[in-house]
């Protein structure tokens, strides 16, 4: 009976309504496979074939873009497939192809296994995808601790790093600690939900759709186990995106981190906690009253502490950690907006694209500096690189100028747009921090853009200089560092086709 129960459920289900997502899982278990049965020197292809593999799905995915299962709900209202959650996949994806990219430049810099870090890379992305469209809290936190666990292992990937391996664990009690508050918060809004006792209760208390009818009706929403509960909700999703006052993590797990895992974390992770807290933002509308204010608070704390604490670093990683912190402020105040302007959605989501665009212009060009010890990346070791490798110096310019929301590059309409929102939502105190915040990012930025273009090397500097190999670009890395440079210089000046497609109107 309970077997034809399973093949009924199964045959239920729309499959191909997560087709990307699994066959990201398929090409995940391919790689180990090709890794078991290929001889040791014809192994380096695998990095290729996860290239390929996943172009091919975003492509796939684009051309469907727009399913048949948009606006629906499947396998048994877990997921809910929306345009924004197909923006976020396509963001995933991009993610994903660029990490491996990062991984093929930085990893052969290490004694490490190779194949595994792109099949974790892979198994993450469809998590985050997954993550991006869960409509019930049990697929949303074993879809978050999959993305979770497997930064568990890829923080702590360069094994014989004590930076790497103490990042890990930092890295480790502190997402145990936002899982476990995470957690609770859905076990008290589980349990008053479903309370017989309180008008509104569901037989489905943990579904988002049913929790939203139970918080608008009466006065639930003000209940107290129910506040507490979106508030530790929150907080769980806080520690995610690095918000306030939960991003102590940060500095020292983005330095000892592997590169391309900084960068997965900074872009991939930030953004499916922001992709989550859209979602749940719908669902706790009726606490508004609660989560408007907190959530301002937030923005503006986030906005401050990451921009000043990062005026005093000289490790590029740590740099980018708290301006990451930052970024993660300004996109808040997108989410604070979006309660009143729907046009502050799509503009979240163009900040997350000329993010994205920067983010990983900036680490490419990291990954090709760093030497074997990747956590030892100082802004000295930048010192006249505009010299020695004019190609990187100049991909470097663009990316940072877009972080620190340079006009007319895509980060500053992409700043410009949030702005606008904040704007339109009467949020006039919270855009003068804002605009505070951007000006102290001009200084840090241009401290390493100066570096880069006006500094010489120093006696120590020169040591460093010579103990690393000459570098050598290649030709992958070059094309996708020219493409990511030159969509960060077309976006600010064009942003009409990824502008309508993030619905920013």
């Amino acid at each position: 009976m309970t077997t034809d129960l399973l093949q009924q459920a199964a045959a239920s289900n729309q499959w191909a309504a997560i087709f990307p997502e699994l066959s990201l899982g398929c090409l995940a278990l391919l790689l180990l496979g090709l890794e078991m049965v290929l001889p040791k020197d014809n192994q380096r292809q695998i990095p290729l074939v996860a290239l390929v593999g996943q172009a091919g799905i975003l492509v796939g995915l684009l051309i469907n873009f727009y399913t048949a299962t948009l606006d629906t709900e499947t396998f048994n209202s877990l997921l809910r497939h929306t345009h924004q959650g197909q923006v976020m996949r396509v963001f995933f994806l991009v993610a994903s192809l660029l990490v491996t990219m990062l991984g093929m430049i930085s990893l052969p810099k290490q004694k490490v296994p190779r194949v595994e870090f792109y099949h974790i890379v892979l198994v993450i992305s469809a998590a985050m995808m997954l993550l991006a469209q869960s409509n019930h809290f049990v697929m949303l936190f074993v879809a978050l601790e999959t993305v979770t666990v497997g930064f568990y292992i890829l923080v702590s990937y360069f094994r014989t790093s004590p930076f790497s391996l103490e990042a890990g664990l930092k890295y480790l009690v502190m997402g145990a600690l936002s899982s476990g508050l995470l957690l609770f918060g859905i076990a008290l809004l589980y349990g008053v939900a479903g309370n017989p006792a309180l008008p509104g209760h569901t037989a489905e208390p943990m579904g988002f759709s049913g929790l939203h009818s139970f918080l608008a009706t009466g006065a639930n929403a003000h209940h107290f186990l129910a506040a507490s509960g979106v508030l530790l909700v929150l907080a769980g999703i806080a520690f995610k995106i690095g918000a306030f006052p939960f991003q102590i993590w940060i500095p020292d797990v983005y330095q000892g981190a592997p590169t391309p895992v900084t960068a997965f974390l900074a872009v991939g992770s930030k953004a499916a906690g922001f992709a989550v807290l859209f979602n749940l933002l719908q669902v706790f509308s009726p606490c508004s009253w609660l989560l408007v204010p907190v959530i301002t608070v937030m923005a503006a704390a986030t906005i401050l502490f990451g921009n000043f604490a990062a005026l005093t670093q000289h490790n590029v990683k740590r740099l980018l950690g708290l301006s990451g912190v930052s970024h993660a402020g300004f996109l808040l105040l997108g989410v604070v907006a979006s309660v009143t302007v729907p046009m502050a959605v799509g503009a979240v989501h163009f900040y997350l694209f000329a993010y994205l665009l920067a983010s990983f212009a900036v680490f490419g060009v990291m990954a090709h500096v760093a030497g074997a010890n990747d956590a030892d990346q100082e802004l000295d070791h930048y010192a006249g690189l505009a010299k020695t490798n004019p190609f990187l110096a100049a991909v470097l310019v663009i990316g940072l100028g877009s972080l620190a929301g340079i006009p007319p590059l895509a980060g500053f309409m992409g700043k410009l747009f949030i702005f606008v929102a904040a704007f339109k939502a009467g949020h006039y105190g919270l855009l003068g921090v804002a605009i505070v915040g951007v000006v102290v990012s001009i200084y840090y930025y241009f401290g390493w853009i100066k570096a880069a273009f006006f500094e010489t090397p120093t006696a120590s500097g020169d040591e460093c200089q010579a103990s690393r190999p000459q570098i050598s670009v290649g030709l992958v890395a070059r094309v996708v560092l020219t493409l990511l440079a030159m969509a960060t210089v077309v976006l600010g000046f064009y942003q009409g086709p990824l502008g309508v497609w993030v619905a920013l109107r």
